[in-house]
């Protein structure tokens, strides 16, 4: 049982202080490493949140294109494996729905800010 705060809020803190408090104050490289260290946080805040919805989703869209189960990471070798055969293509009913979902749930986790992700999932907003 988790109690507040939240593994991801406490991610999101951290990332909070470093870009308002410690980021102004340091300069060049030092800097520079600050920025890219608070953009990891926030990924891996984003993970904590949507990675199990986002895994699930996958799951499930490989079991019904592969037809069995297993694990994600077994589904998805498989897939590739399909795919490097010829025996699953494009054509395929489901593939590139499974790839563009795929595609858009690693986005909203690494890249959410991204011009093409945004205009994609809130087009009213671009």
């Amino acid at each position: 049982m988790t109690d507040d705060p939240t593994p991801a809020q406490l991610i999101a803190a951290v990332a909070a202080f470093v870009r308002a408090e410690a980021l102004p104050a340091l300069h060049g490289a030092t800097a520079y490493q600050a920025r890219v260290a608070a953009n990891m946080l926030e990924i891996a805040q984003r993970e904590l949140e949507l990675g199990p919805m986002h895994h699930a989703s996958e799951r499930q869209r490989l079991r019904a294109l592969l037809g069995r189960d297993g694990d994600l990471a077994t589904l998805n070798r498989e897939l590739c494996e399909q795919i490097a055969a010829g025996r699953i293509t494009l054509e395929t009913p489901g593939l590139a729905d499974h790839l563009w979902r795929t595609t858009l749930a690693k986005l909203a986790v690494d890249q959410p800010g991204y011009s093409t992700y945004r205009r994609e999932v809130r087009p009213e907003e671009d």
